[in-house]
């Protein structure tokens, strides 16, 4: 049974069976452009949260409701995503994903009609719910339908494609915005027509389970869901505090703002489009490659005085970031059979947001406690280099890989 105290194994090793027939670009790409529908739900609304703070100006708990509105899709993803899971592993993957895609249609549009904050922030959760399901069912697909460097090169363009949508998805709020608050939700209408194109070009990988499902070796997927957890907070810092990283230099310019965000959004593609070139160099290098970067570009973000060395520093953050995401999936998934990967891409899926949701409240909490946020963005440098250096010291692995769950089984 793999530890994490073993060898370190090539994160391109993969003990499954050879791609099923159908597994080709068009799978792929569908499964890449449905991954972002995650960050739809989480950013397209940032540009209208003061309009909606004006429309319901009055009501009891506005304070809390209207940032709430923006952030709970992504803790009910951390709740629900191992459930998700299992759900996937039971029922199937695109049953699940196609049925995911309608919720959240159903769900993301509802605010178009609703006239209560609670209930607006009520269906928020629910799209989470069925953001679970699509992040749950996308990861896993990329999984089963490709292995080998076509799996890591897949892998590398979700982080990739996620990373672009959140520049696309704030600036197309934004626009929607300037007709009314409500507008921008039509735009999750797009997941009905990400249900027909996942029924017309996905083919369920195995039959539809009807005994026992194979037990996870969740000893070897600790390490792997802390680190992810970890790493999902520093990976959201730069993301998160930027903005006020810049406005504690005194730059007060949303065009300068927007134009080092861009850049940094950048930096993480490039990280992320870099994974399937060295993935062969395999966990044990990637990952504490990844967090020395980030922890040095957020060390640097901490210490700038200027506009371009905040810059420089952010970059060289979001690219080690970028690296990150990839690395960490393909080192906690890496060696899991069919029967077990939904599972496992829901709890890991499940720490990442986790993570994202922590991300802000951990550096309010840091800002508070040490008296300025150029300091916590510090400790959280000091958090990412640490990380790098466990992970080079301690002897990283795929998760269970098939002959050890047959060896659980029996």
């Amino acid at each position: 049974m793999p530890t994490a105290a073993q060898p370190p194994t090539s994160a391109t090793q993969d003990p499954a069976p050879p791609e099923p027939a159908g597994a080709g670009a068009p799978q792929g790409v569908l499964l890449v452009a449905l991954s972002t529908l995650a960050v739809l739900g989480a950013v397209l609304i940032a540009p209208v949260q003061p309009s909606i703070a004006r429309a319901f100006a009055g009501e009891p708990g506005l304070d809390v409701l209207v940032p709430l509105s923006l952030t709970v899709p992504a803790l009910a993803i951390a709740v629900l995503a191992p459930v998700a899971g299992r759900v996937v592993d039971r029922a199937g993957r695109v049953r699940v994903l196609t049925v995911s895609l309608v919720l959240y249609s159903l769900f993301g549009t509802a605010p178009l009609w609703l006239d209560s904050l609670p209930a607006i922030v009520a269906s928020r959760a629910l799209v989470g719910i069925a953001e679970a399901g699509v992040m749950t069912c996308c990861t896993t697909l990329i999984g089963d339908l490709f292995h080998g460097p076509r799996r890591n090169r897949y892998f590398g363009l979700q982080t990739v494609a996620t990373s672009l949508s959140a520049v696309v998805f704030i600036a197309a709020g934004g626009a929607l915005a300037a007709d009314h608050w409500r507008t921008p939700f039509w735009l999750y209408a797009i997941g009905v027509a990400g249900a027909v194109a996942a029924r017309a070009l996905l083919r369920e990988p195995a039959p539809r389970r009807t005994g026992a499902l194979p037990p996870l070796d969740r000893r070897a997927l600790l390490l792997p869901l802390l680190v992810t957890l970890a790493g999902g907070l520093v990976f959201y810092t730069p993301i998160v505090e930027l903005s006020f990283a810049l406005d504690a230099l005194g730059v007060t310019s949303t065009a300068t703002v927007g134009a080092v965000s861009a850049a940094a959004a950048v930096a993480t593609c490039a990280g992320a489009a870099s994974f399937a070139r060295v993935a062969h160099r395999g966990p044990r290098v990637l990952l504490p490659v990844a967090f020395a970067l980030a922890g040095a570009g957020l060390a640097g973000l901490a210490l700038a005085t200027t506009v371009p060395t905040a810059l420089v520093a952010a970059a060289l953050a979001s690219a080690g970031t970028g690296l990150l995401l990839p690395s960490v999936l393909t080192w906690a998934l890496g060696g899991l059979g069919l029967e077990q990967r939904g599972r496992a891409t829901g709890w890991w899926t499940s720490a990442l947001f986790a993570g994202e949701f922590a991300c802000p409240l951990v550096v309010l909490a840091l800002t508070a406690g040490l008296g300025a946020l150029p300091h916590a963005l510090g400790a959280v440098a000091l958090l990412a280099l640490a990380l790098a250096v466990l992970t080079r010291l301690v002897r990283l692995a795929p998760g269970p890989s098939t002959r050890s769950m047959t060896t659980i089984v029996k």
